[in-house]
């Protein structure tokens, strides 16, 4: 499996490196006065997903970490179940695609013809049988201490990203406690939250104690796939939309959104939350 480029930012696993030159380019432009100024814009690319010799969906990305998107993405989609082995990920850059290669053929001819368009920014596309994965699902209820999530929004916040640098981006991250472990960002917050699976899938990595951090909007999309994933607990500095809260409800996921500074909206797995906090206990007792 090809391992992509990781970022330096201190604390953190994988963290964004906003001085990859292939991840942005220059533009010459002019400011609302007229004058000239040359600003930073985020490329984008299309990346053609195969899964064997089956071509899955073509993606338009940032370009960096194709093999964790990859694999994410087919997880996520439930293409490849969590006991499949990935024998290989062959990542060809001039052609622009991803090949995720198992020990046993697929075929997915059924599931592709399901095709949900979302609300992800980049035009996201599921399939129409995600929903059924989620039959069942009960998550885990974790107690989530308020001082986490205020450190959390401070230290993401201030690390050096694409997003500071040119906009026009989302971020996911994957947090333990008061910890960012793993900062992915993409033109679509899909394709954020599938290059943090494909990480965790590609370490071994357990999701029942994490949380996971998204600068977009709490969609239907964003919490099915965080439930599928096996992650607790779902923060937003964004808001939410109303399937997405029902999902979230449904599965006993721990949804919390508008977070800005040390404020916050939880509308679903409010008893999961330890309000250790001076603000945070006036707020609960008013």
């Amino acid at each position: 499996m090809q391992l992509a480029h990781a970022g330096k930012a201190e604390g953190y696993i994988i963290a964004p490196d906003p001085a990859l030159a292939r991840l942005t380019r220059a533009v010459d432009g002019h400011d609302a006065h007229g004058a000239p100024v040359v600003t930073q814009v985020v490329e984008e690319r299309p990346l053609t997903i195969f899964l064997n010799g089956q071509e899955i969906v073509t993606a338009m990305t940032i370009g960096d970490y194709p093999d964790y998107l990859a694999l994410g993405f087919l997880r996520n989609q439930g293409m490849l179940a969590h006991d499949e082995a990935v024998t290989g990920i062959d990542y060809d850059e001039e052609l622009e695609t991803v090949v995720v290669r198992t020990d046993r053929p697929t075929n997915h001819e059924e599931k592709l013809k399901k095709k949900t368009r979302t609300s992800g920014c980049a035009v996201g596309t599921v399939f129409g049988d995600m929903m059924e994965g989620l039959e069942g699902v009960q998550m885990p209820q974790v107690p989530v201490r308020v001082s986490w999530l205020y450190t959390l929004a401070h230290v993401i916040n201030r690390t050096p990203s694409l997003y500071l640098e040119a906009g026009a981006i989302h971020g996911t991250v994957l947090c333990h406690e008061d910890r960012p472990l793993v900062y992915m960002e993409d033109v679509g917050r899909h394709n954020a939250v599938d290059k943090v699976a494909g990480w965790m899938a590609a370490t071994g990595t357990g999701p029942e104690d994490k949380i996971l951090y998204t600068t977009g909007r709490l969609t239907s999309e964003m919490v099915i796939k965080t439930a599928l994933m096996g992650i607790p607990v779902l923060v937003s500095r964004s808001g939410f939309t109303a399937w997405g809260v029902e999902i979230a409800q449904s599965v006993g996921l721990t949804l919390i959104g508008r977070m800005r500074g040390e404020r916050f909206t939880c509308l679903s797995g409010n008893a999961n939350l330890v309000r250790d906090t001076a603000k945070a206990e006036a707020a609960d007792g008013a």
